[in-house]
């Protein structure tokens, strides 16, 4: 049998009257003596024939049997023509319409050799040279088999070269059953893989005088038409991974983090539930989160250092109190106190704000693998406490979140948001970066970056106060005095907020002056509450800065409270005759002169 590699062959058989009966019947048997000597299937040697006499009729193509039985079917169900010559009409129809995909030839670029193999016993009624030459252009190889009264110069027109190879005439159709087997030997020829040392890297398919190279399946052949290189099968970026995507041989399979599970759609990821395990030992609620668990503890309770076990605790740490600036615990209950200058509200809670106090906020926080999982949602939540300190909006105060670990990371600018709702969810999406701690590289990022007019910094001829807070709890692997002293000489007044093992040096060397007022410290995660009351940022600029002067709100408030009160106290005194006349002359004399001092303060 041609075992040389698979083929693409079409049959295309002269019917026309001039072809006696007995005679088509040797070109039948003609056929089925090639067929029976090929390995024929859907990844081997495909057979299509088609028959023609003054119109061409396609018998079955390429896609149509896969089985010699089949084929020989088929072929012996044939009813001849038996009207005109017309072998130009029967090329054009093999080459545009049995030699294409859509009737089963193999593409192009699979390299799968295409064989016209005709057969006549007359002269053409049409022109062949031209359309030959395309069909031998579009790739098709033609065999041209002329038997008894054929015209060599149309069989020459027709093969393709060398003509010595492709070009024979047979005497009469008698001989034609001898002449199939030196034909097959023609057409199947060498195993030139066999012969040659072809280079190929995975396997080597032989065809008529030559070879290719192939590729095992999740492979692609290189440019050099021998090696072959993995196919990465992420690379279109139409796997539908939610984490991560692993191509393998072709295909690819979806990974999810660790800390995560693939569901059912072999896509998307679950978050493990850890909590569900049944050991965690929490004595009140356990959270889980990526990687693994933290413990919490209801309202009025404090985690104690075992990360296990509840304490129960003053109010103001253990309720969400909701107070806006500082929260007072008294015995069973608590109150929110504002800081000096605000007045609280009638809602118990929020206080007056300064309604010019207009800032630039950037907030730069340590996502290093020291802060832990469990602790970073916990400074989440300090960051959303400070957010609720500030009248945030377009003209108002602006807020910018920076991550830093071993890189440094733009969360969100300046210009993102516009109300602390936004703000606020933003913060709680941010996911935690881990690894090392370049404060230095992430305060050298704030001032080049962070404050920036593109990043949504307001013109410094616009007198709004630039603010940076530092958040960290460890020392820096790299170094933070020149980036801190630039950042106070470019006029960001800086805060350092430091927890456990932050360096007080550092923090003093991030902090403006007076450096007492500018960084703050707390031993652990749990009891940062403090670090939030003492955070009170002044954001009304001073009186005389800016385009609108600002003068306290209270002051004139005091003044006329105070006067009231002092009248209403020194009346009641008289009525009940406890002032001599002359004692009420003099202090109401004193009152008229400290009224005239705070007047000439003006």
């Amino acid at each position: 049998k041609c075992r040389t590699g698979p083929l693409d062959i079409v049959f295309v058989i002269d019917s026309s009257r001039s072809v006696r009966p007995y005679e088509f019947e040797t070109m039948r048997r003609f056929m089925m003596d090639i067929i029976s000597n090929l390995d024929v299937g859907p990844n081997a040697t495909r057979v299509g024939v088609i028959q023609y006499s003054s119109q061409v009729q396609n018998i079955f193509s390429l896609k149509t049997f896969f089985t010699r039985a089949d084929m020989e079917r088929a072929i012996n169900s044939i009813i001849p023509l038996a009207q005109g010559t017309m072998t130009g009409l029967a090329i054009q129809y093999a080459m545009n319409v049995a030699f294409t995909t859509q009737e089963g030839a193999r593409p192009p670029h699979k390299r799968i050799p295409r064989i016209a193999i005709i057969v006549t016993d007359g002269r053409p009624q049409d022109r062949v040279t031209e359309v030959a030459t395309q069909a031998r252009n579009a790739g098709i190889e033609i065999y041209a088999v002329g038997i008894q009264r054929a015209d060599m110069n149309s069989l020459r027109a027709m093969a393709s070269p060398p003509l010595e190879e492709h070009v024979f005439l047979v005497e009469s159709f008698e001989l034609i059953q001898q002449f199939a087997k030196q034909f097959q030997d023609k057409l199947c020829g060498v195993d030139m893989c066999m012969e040659r040392e072809h280079g190929c890297q995975h396997s080597c398919v032989s065809t008529p005088g030559s070879f290719y190279c192939e590729c095992n399946p999740g492979y692609r052949l290189n440019v050099d038409g021998k090696t072959c290189s993995p196919i990465d099968a992420c690379a279109d970026g139409r796997h539908g991974c939610q984490h991560h995507c692993v191509s393998v041989r072709g295909s690819y399979s979806c990974r999810c983090r660790a800390g995560y599970y693939l569901s059912q759609n072999k896509r998307s990821c679950t978050m493990i539930d850890y909590c569900s395990f049944g050991n965690h030992s929490c004595q009140h609620e356990c959270v889980s989160i990526p990687n693994g668990h933290y413990c919490r503890c209801h309202s009025g309770y404090t985690l104690q250092p075992d990360s296990k076990s509840c304490r129960a605790t003053d109010l103001c740490n253990g309720v969400d109190h909701g107070c806006e600036f500082k929260c007072v615990s008294t015995e069973g209950s608590y109150h929110c106190v504002c800081p000096e200058g605000q007045q609280l509200q009638p809602d118990g809670k929020t206080c007056s704000k300064c309604g010019a106090g207009h800032v630039d906020l950037v907030m730069v926080i340590d996502g290093s693998k020291s802060v832990r999982p469990q602790n970073f949602e916990l400074v989440k939540q300090f960051v959303n406490r400070i957010v609720d300190l500030l009248e945030v909006s377009p003209h108002g105060t602006r807020v910018g979140l920076v991550q830093y670990s071993s890189r440094v990371r733009t969360e969100f600018p300046l210009n993102k948001y516009h109300s602390a709702d936004e703000i606020k969810k933003a913060v709680m999406d941010v996911e935690y970066m881990e690894k090392g701690t370049m404060t230095g590289l992430a305060l050298k990022h704030m001032v080049e970056h962070s404050f920036s007019e593109l990043e949504g910094a307001r013109p410094l001829s616009h007198n709004i106060p630039r603010i940076g807070l530092v958040f960290t709890d460890g020392r820096s692997q790299d170094d933070i005095s020149e980036w801190a002293r630039r950042a106070k000489e470019s006029g960001i007044v800086m805060f350092a907020v430091g927890v456990g093992k932050a360096v007080e040096e550092e923090l003093r060397a991030i902090a403006s002056e007076p450096v007492e007022q500018h960084f703050s410290y707390s031993a652990d995660f749990t009891t940062m509450t403090h670090l939030v009351e003492n955070f009170s940022l002044n954001i009304c600029p001073e009186e005389g800065k800016g385009e609108t002067e600002i003068r306290s709100p209270c002051e004139c408030e005091a003044l006329v409270q105070f006067q009231t009160n002092t009248v209403a106290i020194l009346q009641s005194l008289t009525e009940k005759n406890i002032l001599w006349a002359p004692s009420l002359a003099q202090m109401t004399a004193r009152l008229e002169d400290l009224e005239k001092q705070i007047a000439d303060k003006k």
